[in-house]
C-alpha cells in the first residue's frame, strides 16, 4: 500500500536559480505547497480549510511576514494543527518568530548560518565602523551637493589602529568581525557573550579578551552589536548604558534595531556622549528616527548586511538544506539556540 508524501509549505519567494533548483528537487521527497492567501486573516482561513493538512515543514522568508504576520499566537496554533513540526527561516535574525510559543507546540525553528552570511554582515559592520570613526558621512553628503568637504569642513576623524573594539555577541558574525578588525585594522578586541568562547576558539581568533558587560561598555572605543533580538535582549543598550560608555565612543549596529533604544541613542549623540554611529538596522523598519536621519554624524544603511548575490544565494541554499534534512532525517541542521535542548 502506498503512503502519501509529507508536505512542505513555501512562504515567500526563492529568488536565485541554484536555490530554486535545489528547492524544486525536494519534490521527490515531498509535495511542495504555496499559499493562495496574501494576508494574515486569509492565511488563517486557508490553514483551517485543510489546504495544508499534512505539512511537516515550512520554508519562510523575511518578507513573508506580509502573508502571515508575525509567527505567533493563532498562527503558530494553526500551523501546529495542520502538522507543522519544523520551520526553516531564511535569515540570521528570527525575531519575527515567537520561539517560546513554537517550542510549546513542538515546532522547531532553524535560521541560516552559512559562512557567507557572517562574512557579508561583518564586512558591512566594518564599513559602518570606518565611516563613523572617520566622520565620512558629512563630507560624502557635501561632495554630492557640490561643496567639497563642507563649510566648515567636517571634524577630523580617528584611526582604528590600537582602538578597542567591543563586540557584544560573539557568534559567527562577531567572530568574523573580530578577525577582520584585528588583522586588517589593528584593533584590540574585547567581547561579551552569553557564554565565554572555548579556549580553542579564542586561540583561533587570536588576541581577543572576554569581559563582563559593564567592562565592555567602559573600555570600548567602538561597540559593535551582534546579538539576536528577543525578549531578553530588547533595549540592551539604553540611556544608562550609553552613560557608562567612554565619552565620544562610537556605536555600530548590524544586528536588530530593537536591541538598542533609538531615542536614547539620539539623545546620547546630541549630548556628545556618543560621538557617532553606524546603523544598518532600526527599531521600526523601514521608518527611521528623525533624530538619526538629521544627524550628519550618523552613517545609515537600509538593512544591507547580506545584500549580495553570493550571500543571498547561499542563504537560500542553506534554508533548502534545512528542509531536506527534515525530510531525510527528521532534524534541522541549524536549530536556534533557544531550542538546543528540544
Amino acid at each position: 500500500m502506498s503512503t502519501s508524501k509529507p508536505k512542505v509549505l513555501l512562504l515567500g519567494q526563492i529568488e536565485h536559480p541554484p536555490a530554486q533548483s535545489a528547492y524544486n528537487s525536494l519534490s521527490t521527497l515531498a509535495d511542495l505547497l504555496t499559499p493562495k492567501s496574501t494576508n494574515r486573516a486569509d492565511f488563517l482561513s486557508e490553514c483551517r480549510s485543510g489546504a495544508f493538512n499534512g505539512t511537516i515543514a515550512v520554508y519562510r522568508t523575511f518578507d513573508s511576514v506580509s502573508i502571515t504576520g508575525r509567527i505567533e499566537g493563532e498562527v503558530v496554533e494553526a500551523l501546529a494543527r495542520v502538522g507543522v513540526r519544523f520551520i526553516a527561516h531564511n535569515g540570521a535574525g528570527y525575531d519575527q518568530i515567537d520561539v517560546p510559543t513554537c517550542t510549546t507546540h513542538s515546532i522547531q525553528i532553524s535560521n541560516t548560518a552559512p559562512p557567507a552570511l557572517s562574512a557579508a554582515t561583518a564586512d558591512t559592520a566594518l564599513f559602518l565602523l570606518l565611516g563613523a570613526l572617520r566622520n565620512f558621512n558629512s563630507p560624502l553628503t557635501s561632495l554630492r551637493s557640490g561643496h567639497w568637504r563642507g563649510f566648515p569642513p567636517s571634524a577630523l576623524g580617528h584611526d582604528p589602529a590600537d582602538k578597542t573594539l567591543g563586540i557584544l555577541g560573539m557568534g559567527g558574525i562577531g567572530r568574523n568581525l573580530a578577525q577582520k578588525a584585528n588583522k586588517a585594522l589593528g584593533m584590540k578586541i574585547i567581547y561579551h557573550n552569553r557564554s565565554k568562547l572555548s579556549s580553542d576558539d579564542e586561540t583561533e581568533l587570536q588576541q581577543v579578551r572576554y569581559v563582563g558587560f559593564e567592562t565592555l561598555l567602559r573600555e570600548s572605543d567602538v561597540l559593535s552589536l551582534n546579538l539576536p533580538l528577543n525578549d531578553h535582549t530588547r533595549h540592551t543598550l539604553g540611556a544608562p548604558q550609553f552613560a557608562a560608555m567612554k565619552q565620544g565612543a562610537v556605536v555600530v549596529n548590524t544586528a536588530r534595531g530593537g536591541v538598542m533604544d533609538e531615542a536614547a541613542l539620539v539623545e546620547a549623540l546630541r549630548s556628545g556622549q556618543i560621538a557617532s554611529c553606524g546603523l544598518d538596522v532600526y527599531e521600526d523598519e523601514p521608518k527611521i528616527h528623525p533624530g538619526l536621519v538629521d544627524n550628519e554624524k550618523v552613517m545609515l544603511l537600509p538593512h544591507m548586511g547580506t545584500w549580495t548575490v553570493e550571500t543571498q544565494t547561499e542563504m537560500e541554499l542553506w534554508c533548502v538544506e534545512n528542509v531536506r534534512r527534515v525530510l531525510e532525517k527528521g532534524e534541522l541542521m541549524s536549530r536556534v539556540g533557544e531550542q538546543r535542548d528540544m
